[in-house]
């Protein structure tokens, strides 16, 4: 779970998001957001809080900077309190591969630790390679991920070459579909569950063809009952006027949300 209450804005930002005494104060809501690539998940959150001016936000599910798409932000605490149920939801995500390089990161933000060449791949050869990652199977966390170990994120000892393992965890992939293939390159559509690691998957796609992987793209379309179709256009957030008026306009309210998720036992 990300929760921010953090710094405050200059004092520019700090203007340009506040309310006219004619509008009612939000006490919260839950916002879509299609990120765009560049700015990190954090940096969304930041710019929602400042075109909301509240203290409390926080985003379900982080996306790399690299990675674009659904983006589930939410105000207040009434809503910031629901953000582990947001989560729990099935992921749909479209991703890119590039055969025949591994990375650190197993993404495009690494550095190269081996070369191989690429084949020529029948596309029946690839739909069956991708079959075999369907269903129940354990995953072994990435050394460059969010996962805590002694308060701190794996990639902190990462970047200074110390050797975190974790224990593989329990994920389930429920759909992976070739979109798409060039002669080094692959695009699929991946559904799975909470706490699949997508660049992971994409190392072990290039492992299991024998020339390794790492992921290049993501874009996040669905996660749980939300979609990118219904979210606000990232880009816009960089102009707090405007921002307030389409993060309002596209607002979902706390009752709102309670009756889209799976009831609670």
């Amino acid at each position: 779970m990300e929760l921010l209450q953090e710094m405050p804005a200059d004092a520019h930002d700090a203007q340009v998001g506040k309310k006219t005494p004619a509008e009612p104060a939000l006490e919260a809501g839950i916002f879509l957001v299609d990120k765009p690539v560049g700015p990190s998940s954090f940096r969304m959150v930041q710019l929602v809080r400042r075109a909301l001016s509240i203290k409390k936000v926080g985003h379900a599910g982080t996306l790399d900077p690299f990675a674009s798409g659904l983006l589930v932000i939410c105000a207040g605490r009434p809503a910031t309190r629901l953000i582990s149920q947001f989560m729990d939801g099935t992921k749909r995500y479209e991703a890119v591969l590039r055969l025949g390089i591994e990375t650190t990161t197993q993404d495009l933000e690494g550095e190269v630790v081996a070369q191989k060449e690429v084949g020529p791949f029948a596309r029946e050869e690839l739909e069956h390679c991708l079959a075999g990652f369907l269903g129940g199977q354990l995953q072994t966390p990435p050394q460059y991920s969010a996962l805590k170990h002694k308060g701190k994120p794996l990639y902190h000892y990462a970047r200074r070459g110390i050797t975190i393992e974790k224990a593989a965890r329990p994920i389930t992939i429920f759909l992976l579909r070739l979109l798409d293939a060039g002669p080094d390159t692959l695009r699929i559509m991946v559904e799975c569950s909470k706490g699949t690691y997508i660049r992971t998957l994409a190392a072990d796609i290039g492992r299991a063809l024998g020339c390794g992987a790492h992921l290049v793209a993501l874009r996040r379309l669905q996660s749980g009952p939300f979609t990118v179709d219904n979210a606000v256009d990232g880009a816009i957030l960089q102009d707090p006027i405007l921002a307030r008026q389409e993060l309002l306009s596209k607002a979902l309210t706390v009752e709102e949300v309670l009756g889209l998720l799976p009831r609670q036992e």
